[in-house]
């Protein structure tokens, strides 16, 4: 009869440890190279945006501003850092679709025709179809289809607004008080003017 083996327990559980310490390692290394990729693809996205912006003084550090004001928006209602952080991820990046529309379309300088509108009005899907491929982008590609959309479903894309130059900065805050509870949630409009008026004081 064959001789029985004797286990080691202690020699087991440093292998068993081993091998437990090593998987963690692999985990982090895999946890990084995914944030890494996350950050080139994100670098690569705001790269396309700026080239987008550098090609018309008007819009340069629009996505930039958009972004910053996004975050101070979304801190001021509470918002979870997580969700701060995809607001501001979307913010700079909300125009990307307009990539997808002709320049003598984006820098005309009279109205639009309602061929022109309704090319200019693509912008925000294009843009969405851009980062849907990205998982972890998800979330921003809602943000960025809708970023044109009313609080009463009257904005765009899926619903229609009439094009009209920029409002001069105390008529704009006039209309966001006007519209809140109507065409804009009365809560983020509060919260944008209580953190335009602390940056303006």
């Amino acid at each position: 009869m064959a001789s029985r083996v004797e286990r080691d327990p202690a020699a087991d559980y440093r292998r068993l440890h081993a091998a437990y310490q090593q998987s963690l390692r692999y985990a982090e290394d895999v946890r990084r190279l995914y944030h890494q990729l996350q950050r080139a693809i994100c670098q690569s996205l705001l790269g396309l945006a700026n080239a987008l912006e550098a090609k018309d003084p008007y819009t340069r550090g629009h996505s930039e501003r958009v972004a910053a004001l996004s975050r101070r928006v979304a801190s001021a209602l509470g918002l979870t850092s997580a969700v701060v952080d995809l607001v501001g991820q979307a913010g700079l990046l909300h125009d990307i679709g307009k990539i997808g529309v002709p320049e003598a379309i984006l820098k005309k300088p009279g109205p639009l025709s309602v061929e022109e509108w309704e090319i200019m009005r693509a912008h925000p899907v294009i843009g969405a179809q851009i980062v849907a491929p990205f998982e972890f982008f998800a979330d921003a590609a809602r943000v960025i289809r809708h970023h044109h959309e009313r609080w009463d479903g009257s904005g765009y894309p899926d619903s229609v607004r009439a094009y009209r130059a920029a409002l001069a900065r105390d008529a704009a805050r006039a209309c966001l008080a006007t519209e809140a509870g109507r065409t804009l949630d009365e809560t983020v409009v509060a919260a944008l003017l209580g953190v335009l008026d602390r940056e303006e004081r």
